[in-house]
């Protein structure tokens, strides 16, 4: 299974992710991108925003545990 990741190192706020799509980010307290979803991430609206981020931040990866949708446990 896939899962949305943001690297809030490398996060520079600039908005983009969350105004692509709404379904799956938002702006945290601080500013940064956050992951608000991890269902129905096969869209070209998920594509865009990883390929549109600036700095290469929003990452779609292979789950830690290969069930996703789990909240990181492994």
């Amino acid at each position: 299974m896939k899962k949305l990741e943001v690297n809030k190192d490398m996060c520079i706020s600039c908005g983009t992710c969350f105004s692509i799509d709404t379904e799956h980010f938002a702006e945290d307290d601080d500013g940064l991108s956050e992951v608000i979803s991890q269902e129905n991430l096969d869209t070209e609206l998920v594509k865009n925003v990883v390929d549109s981020c600036p700095t290469r931040a929003i990452s779609l990866n292979e789950c830690c545990c290969g069930e996703c949708n789990c909240g990181d446990n492994k």
